[in-house]
């Protein structure tokens, strides 16, 4: 049998002597009992007890059951409590009108048959109790499907993030592949450049902010790659930025990524390169071109590891280690107020100069050779091993373009090479070649091996640049620019100009 003890019974009577009856009766049962003797004080009672049956007298003064039963059925708050009518006679006229209000039975006086009554009541109350245990259930079920639900939808959400971030990393992978690597390991043997291999050694394990210096084609991207490698990172992505490289409105959302429709052209949600490389390494190449306005965001993100998508109403949280690099004396930039210095400061945490070729000496050779072998064997060639000539004449030569003009002039002579004999005469820049025809004619002499100092150097480096300039009309930066003729980027390639004091006579 259902255990009804303790369940609520509100008796609404003005005659004691019924109230009486009825509460010894239904006391000895183990019902909390309630005692109103009339309407008005039996709705106070009601509502703030919240019976789970009331037993209402029809024939009251002033508030008769019926009026009584209207405002109970009107408040929400009581409007489902079940009502048992009491009546001295069985008026059919009052019992209809009861049930039409909601009673749910009614019972006569005087109270001669107490087990019919407590039969009664007993039956309504286990129809409360059931129809609230099956409320309670319905609701907690209701609130388990929109948990499950959220959950679901929550989970959804996820599984579109993580599908539009592996969208976003297969087109920057599809970028990167596309992309033609100048080179893919750290060759050379020079202190400068063991120097450079102790630093990245020592603050690989850290997460500290590294700021990556030196000239175009010097080989900043494969230091900073390397750091990433020696890294507890080196198993999250690695995501290179050219901050150059892109139009200056459009740097945010390339960071920071965009909601759909948040700017003209943005035809759906897409994931910034900062996203992109949550947990691993992101590498800010040409960091010094980066806008003014888009500098504090960065900032932000360096302070915080947070940032906004462009559009979106929401803080994004990452884990990311920035490496930036740069060509530009930034100490400069800052001094000219294109450069935060906070910013500056921010990113130095931990410098790395990266020395140009013409400061590595014995590496060039080396380099040379790698590039000799990589690209023969790519072009189906075989090439002779680099004789003392070609690497006098190699060393002889400033090499304004670094890494990346070696790569290139060394292409060029392989591609002109004939019978095994690597063909400088035609890859080398013209100062370069013309300069060295006395090595040429006189190889096979016993000569000392000429050594050139750093002023001879820069001489050199000075008339090719006149010479480019002069063949391009003083033009640096168009197609067939100075710039161009050189494999310079123009930006160095105006910084060596102011450098070595060259202007147009």
């Amino acid at each position: 049998m259902t255990d009804l003890t303790q369940m609520k019974v509100l008796l609404v009577d003005d005659t004691p002597a019924n109230l009486e009856v009825l509460r010894e009766n239904l006391k000895s049962e183990g019902f909390n009992l309630s005692i109103a003797p009339n309407g008005k004080i039996a709705l106070k009672i009601a509502n703030h007890v919240k019976p789970d049956l009331i037993l209402l007298d029809i024939v009251m003064p002033e508030m008769d059951g019926i009026e009584t039963c209207k405002y109970l059925k009107a408040n929400p708050e009581t409007k489902n409590i079940p009502v048992i009518f009491i009546t001295a006679k069985v008026d059919t006229e009052d019992i209809v009108k009861g049930f039409e209000l909601g009673g749910v039975d009614y019972i006569t006086k005087p109270f001669q048959q107490s087990e019919e009554i407590l039969a009664r009541i007993t039956t309504h109350l286990t129809l409360r109790k059931t129809q609230k245990e099956l409320h309670d259930a319905n609701e907690n079920l209701e609130k388990n499907v929109l948990e499950r639900t959220s959950q679901l939808h929550n989970a959804l959400k996820e599984v579109e993030q993580l599908k539009n971030q592996l969208q976003a990393e297969n087109v920057y992978l599809q970028e990167e592949i596309k992309s033609e690597h100048k080179f893919d390991e750290i060759i050379g043997e020079s202190e400068a450049l063991k120097k450079v291999l102790r630093d990245v050694q020592e603050v690989s394990p850290t997460d500290t902010t590294v700021l990556i210096l030196g000239e175009t084609g010097a080989g900043k991207e494969i230091i900073a790659r390397a750091v990433h490698s020696a890294s507890d990172r080196n198993y999250k992505p690695f995501i290179k930025v050219n901050c150059a490289a892109i139009p200056a409105n459009l740097v945010e959302s390339e960071f920071f990524g965009h909601e759909k429709g948040s700017f003209t052209g943005a035809t759906e949600k897409r994931d910034g390169r900062f996203t992109l490389a949550d947990g691993g390494t992101i590498f800010l190449d040409e960091i010094g071109e980066l806008p003014l306005d888009l500098q504090s965001k960065l900032l932000r993100v360096l302070q915080d590891s947070e940032f906004d998508p462009v559009g979106s109403s929401y803080t994004r949280k990452v884990d990311v280690r920035v490496i930036a690099a740069t060509n530009r004396d930034l100490k400069n930039v800052v001094k000219s107020g294109e450069f935060r210095e906070d910013l500056y400061y921010r990113l130095s945490v931990f410098p790395i100069e990266i020395p140009s070729l013409r400061q590595r000496g014995e590496d060039i050779v080396l380099l040379a050779s790698f590039f000799v072998s990589q690209i023969a064997k790519k072009m189906g060639k075989n090439i002779e091993p680099i004789t003392e000539n070609a690497s006098r004449r190699l060393l002889a030569y400033s090499w304004p373009g670094n890494i990346r003009e070696l790569q290139n002039v060394i292409e060029r002579a392989v591609i002109t090479s004939r019978q095994g004999q690597l063909n400088l005469d035609r890859a080398l820049p013209e100062t370069a070649t013309t300069d060295d025809n006395s090595i040429s004619a006189t190889e096979g002499v016993n000569h000392p091996q000429k050594i050139i100092t750093l002023r001879e150097l820069q001489e050199l480096e000075r008339e090719n640049i006149l010479r480019a300039l002069n063949a391009a009309d003083w033009r640096v930066a168009s197609k067939s620019g100075a710039a161009a003729l050189l494999g310079m980027n123009p930006s160095t390639l105006a910084s060596r100009i102011k450098a070595l004091g060259i202007e147009r006579s």
